[in-house]
């Protein structure tokens, strides 16, 4: 299979051509993705602990459903992106 040498966007060092100006690198995107993703795990650690008084749950919680949108946003920003990439793709092999 031949590889494909078009920039995706999605990791470190894989610049994207179309990238908006003042947008954040896509390296940026993953890592933040990274890091909403762990600190919702450690968040959910700590809630089912069951340790924490009403008002840190409530926080945690809260802080928790903010992670949660964060990195649904981001999985289909990058769902999208394969879309893209494979219509594209599938375009080009159609020429």
């Amino acid at each position: 299979m031949p590889k494909n040498t078009a920039k995706s966007g999605l990791f470190p060092g894989d610049e994207a051509a179309t990238e908006a100006p003042g947008a954040a690198p896509a390296g940026d995107e993953v890592a933040r993705f990274e890091d909403a993703l762990g600190e919702l795990e450690s968040i959910v650690e700590k809630m089912e602990r069951g340790d924490l008084k009403l008002e840190e749950s409530l926080q945690l919680f809260e802080r928790g459903v903010g992670l949660t949108r964060q990195c649904r946003t981001s999985l289909e920003t990058a769902e999208l992106k394969v879309k893209n990439l494979l219509a594209a793709d599938d375009a080009a092999d159609a020429s």
